[in-house]
């Protein structure tokens, strides 16, 4: 038996606006909390090469370091038993330069923690300007 025979049945219908409240609010919950990288707040000095020789070149130490770990410091083998030995042979190559240029020479083979020592050795002297030396293929 149909009671209600009169009466038109009601069509469900979904209402949108809620939904889009709540993503709203996602939205602005996602922006509020996500952090972003700053690339600009690193103080990055990023290499550059170019094909012209400097003109000063009375204010560098070059050292050089092989495969095998020999070092050489201004083309004179130095023999490496600790950074403290090191740190010594860049102070007498530098004499009385003031804050030189050192110069590391790299091979492409040779161990990561050898041109740490370097730069552990500079850093001892007090020698903040270094750099390192690529080839061109």
């Amino acid at each position: 038996m149909n009671f209600q025979r009169g009466r038109t049945r009601e069509e469900p219908e979904i209402n949108l606006i809620p939904m889009i409240d709540v993503l709203l609010v996602i939205l602005i919950f996602m922006m509020v909390t996500t952090t972003y990288a700053k690339f600009s707040e690193l103080q990055i000095n990023l290499p550059q090469a170019s094909g012209e020789q400097n003109a000063a070149q009375a204010n560098q130490i070059n050292v050089s370091v092989d495969a095998s770990e020999h070092y050489a410091v201004n083309n004179a083998v130095t023999p490496f038993s600790d950074v403290d030995l090191l740190a010594q042979a860049l102070r007498k190559a530098a004499g009385d330069q003031k804050d030189p240029t050192i110069i590391i020479n790299a091979d492409a083979k040779a161990p990561h923690q050898s041109v740490i020592n370097i730069m552990e050795a500079a850093r001892i002297d007090g020698y903040s300007r270094i750099t390192f030396t690529t080839s061109r293929k």
